[in-house]
């Protein structure tokens, strides 16, 4: 697992490559922890997003489990009507990485193209 610096640093580059990122954090999925996290609007709360968001991933999983599924979960895109929310796991598969973006000014490609390369370096 990366350092709180190291993932700092990749959330910066996110931001780098992508307008509109309203919070970023790195969640541990068994606890439901922040390891890291960066808010642009401070009445994001990303405790409670990541809490619950792990959640999300687990029923997921158990879902997934449920249909006998052998495929591996590398992602999950929430659309709401003015946010995208993108979780994506880390290298290991025991954290991920949550990140809510404006969905006017942000382009999803970029986004998801920008968060993958950035989570495959921290391998």
């Amino acid at each position: 697992m990366a350092n709180e610096k190291e993932l700092m640093d990749v959330f910066g580059k996110i931001e780098n490559d992508v307008t509109g990122v309203i919070a970023t954090a790195v969640v541990d999925l068994e606890s439901g922890m922040t390891l890291a996290a960066k808010s642009n609007r401070p009445e994001f709360d990303l405790a409670v997003a990541s809490a619950y968001n792990s959640e999300l991933v687990k029923q997921k999983m158990k879902i997934m489990r449920a249909l006998n599924l052998k495929s591996t979960l590398e992602d999950m895109l929430l659309t709401l009507s003015d946010q995208f929310h993108l979780i994506r796991f880390l290298p290991g598969g025991t954290s991920f990485l949550y990140l809510a973006a404006d969905r006017s000014g942000t382009n999803l490609a970029i986004l998801r193209n920008s968060v993958g390369k950035h989570v495959a370096a921290l391998s």
